[in-house]
């Protein structure tokens, strides 16, 4: 691939058929070869699962770490926050709606690399990151690769987030420097159901 917002993920299974199963949420997205999964932002080619939005940024801002909110975690610190396009579930009362509700575009990407996003937090007086405004495991793999590059420069590492990945998408988030995270409650079980489109 040329364009290097779109890799090969980490956590998938190759199925018959050349037919892949994700296994970064919850969802588990059975995914036939050209076409997405619920979130829009992986793709099978030719049997192999990729995501299209490698640090393919739809939003940034510095905001303090109480905006996450985190309250007694790095308090009075900012956090360089980017998130994607797009999201695993559908709520319809997102704040973030023009964003989680459009689906990316890799013709028009907005790449920022790992190294480029980190230089930034340092450059912007930030103590940390966050991947926020959407879901942020859809920025799983680059988020990774961030996390390794903040943790080595003495930056913290947060999500914000809806809370329905896989343990071993959490376990992976954790190894490479995930230091705190926020899962935004949607409600009870009925509700998440109904109005998230969460299974």
């Amino acid at each position: 691939m040329d364009k290097p917002w779109i890799r090969e993920t980490l956590l998938y299974e190759r199925l018959r058929n050349n037919k892949v199963r994700c296994g970064i949420c919850e969802r588990r997205c059975m995914i036939n070869e050209g076409k997405t999964g619920f979130c829009k932002t992986r793709k099978n080619i030719n049997g192999k699962l990729y995501t299209l939005v490698y640090g393919d940024i739809s939003s940034i801002s510095a905001n303090p770490i109480e905006k996450k909110p985190l309250f007694h975690f790095w308090p009075g610190s900012l956090a360089l926050t980017v998130g994607t396009w797009s999201c695993n579930f559908t709520c319809l009362w997102c704040q973030n709606f023009s964003i989680s509700k459009v689906p990316p575009n890799p013709e028009k990407a907005n790449y920022i690399s790992p190294e480029k996003f980190v230089e930034m937090v340092g450059k912007y007086r930030c103590q940390g990151t966050s991947i926020s405004f959407n879901e942020p495991t859809l920025l799983f793999e680059w988020g990774l690769d961030v996390f390794r590059l903040a943790r080595e420069r003495g930056f913290y590492n947060t999500f914000v987030t809806n809370g329905y990945m896989t343990v071993d998408a959490l376990k992976m988030l954790i190894d490479a420097g995930l230091d705190a995270l926020n899962v935004d409650i949607k409600g009870c079980k009925d509700e998440v159901l109904r109005f998230c489109g969460a299974n």
